[in-house]
């Protein structure tokens, strides 16, 4: 359930007696608010339209979010609201609301999204069999849409005229933020600080957050752009921008080194129902608890660790680094169900609309027909993907062991080598009407060969 938001009052409160609101600079030090600042230049707000009065930003409490609410009041003189989406994460929401006060937002909303996280966009992307070119399993790309929804809802809950996000003007989140608030709020007016002021490097944000007395972790030695939720961290930047690089270990947070992994392989049973994850070594779970003891287990075991170079939606190539550990595991076990369950035309045809549905999800197109419309394929051709499927993890390894479905389409009399319950006699007219459009043409082809020569 989404908290009550902090008001104005509990804000000044918060931040100081005599209602001084104090930031806290980079070296610990409480500065006033009212002092006289060091300023980092930055192009002012374009003028072409009114100046928004009440704007929600999408906020995180990382670097880019955290200068924005300073950014947002200098440049437009605009109240700011702040909403922080809780996507499981596990980061200290709270402490990024009261930072959000502290900084300068009016109000703070924290955002229960786990649960509509989990079964309204992984759960249906998982079923779908989406992974976008081959190894990215979309954990940035399927939050966004709901970070949107919900940011929507509350700028028209509270009166507001504009969002912003705080998103890259080279990246694809600008586009999946903006796509979403264009699909369910297109009279809302949207800034896109990155593609206005004059910071072009995380450096420079850096020195904008020192200079207004911002608290930020990043410093120029520890400068990955991160992005954590239920179902992977991502790492860009830094040492990743030369795909030549090798990632550093100490880069990696979550999914433990494959060489540390325990020398014991650990093994887990995955039930689905209707091509959803339902059980963990046969207890049913409810969603969050199922993901979460996957993460678990496939971290410990050095499982779900990608470092892949993808082509943006923007044009450009990039390399980044990907955490997934429980997302690996339902991934593998899901398309090994498939193959035990699904017949051969829906599985092949499913293989071409899943990467349809990756493409969209990836770019940004979840409110759509198409999507939508994919969806319902999706659910009904999943109907038989029922059953069970075991897994071994070791040292970052996954095998499958086991498949087992009451829909399961394998019948172990027609795969055996015994020839009983088949007649093999049967196969020499199947082969024969298959090979007609090799045949045709070239019993055509002698022919014509054949005139010529007389």
């Amino acid at each position: 359930m989404p908290t009550k938001p902090i008001s104005e009052k509990t804000k000044r409160k918060a931040a100081g007696k005599n209602g001084h609101a104090a930031a806290q600079s980079a070296n610990g030090h409480a500065t006033p608010a009212n002092k006289a600042e060091p300023v980092v230049s930055s192009m002012a707000a374009p003028r072409a339209l009114a100046n928004p009065k009440k704007v929600v930003l999408a906020y995180s409490g990382g670097l880019d979010t955290s200068i924005i609410v300073v950014w947002l009041k200098e440049m437009y003189g605009c109240e700011v609201i702040a909403m922080v989406g809780d996507l499981g994460q596990r980061e200290d929401i709270d402490a990024a609301r009261r930072k959000a006060l502290a900084t300068g937002a009016s109000t703070a909303y924290v955002e229960d999204l786990r649960e509509e996280f989990v079964t309204g966009f992984i759960w249906p992307t998982l079923r779908a069999g989406a992974v976008y070119e081959h190894k990215y399993l979309l954990g940035t790309s399927f939050a966004r849409p709901l970070l949107a929804q919900r940011q929507v809802a509350i700028a028209r809950k509270a009166g507001a005229d504009a969002v912003a996000h705080g998103c890259t003007g080279k990246g694809n989140d600008q586009v999946r933020f903006e796509l979403a608030c264009k699909a369910l709020a297109p009279e809302l007016r949207i800034i896109a600080p990155w593609r206005e002021w004059s910071i072009s490097s995380r450096e420079d944000a850096i020195a904008y957050a020192n200079a207004h007395h911002i608290p930020v972790e990043q410093t120029k030695k520890n400068i990955y752009s991160r992005d954590r939720n239920i179902w992977h961290l991502s790492h860009e930047g830094g040492c990743l921008e030369d795909p030549a690089n090798a990632p550093d270990e100490a880069m990696w947070q979550w999914i433990v080194s494959p060489e540390n992994a325990p020398d014991k392989p650990a093994r887990v049973e995955i039930g689905f129902e209707e091509g959803l994850p339902v059980s963990v070594d046969g207890r049913k779970l409810k969603p969050i608890a199922l993901l979460e003891e996957l993460n678990e287990l496939a971290a410990a075991h050095g499982v779900g660790r990608t470092d892949i170079v993808e082509n943006r939606l923007v044009g450009i190539k990039s390399r980044g680094a990907y955490e997934t550990p429980g997302g690996t595991l339902l991934v593998a076990a899901h398309r090994e169900l498939e193959t035990l369950a699904l017949d051969r035309e829906t599985a092949h045809y499913s293989q071409i609309l899943s990467l349809r549905y990756a493409e969209m999800v990836y770019y940004g197109m979840w409110f759509t027909p198409l999507r939508e419309a994919l969806d319902a394929f999706f659910a009904s051709a999943q109907r038989r993907v029922t059953g069970t499927i075991g897994l071994e993890l070791y040292k970052g390894n996954v095998t499958v062991i086991s498949r087992t479905s009451p829909n399961s389409l394998y019948r172990t009399n027609l795969a055996s080598f015994s020839m009983t319950g088949y007649n093999p006699k049967d196969a020499e007219g199947f082969i024969n009407l298959f090979a007609l459009p090799i045949t045709v043409p070239e019993e055509s082809a002698h022919r014509e060969e054949g005139v010529k020569r007389r």
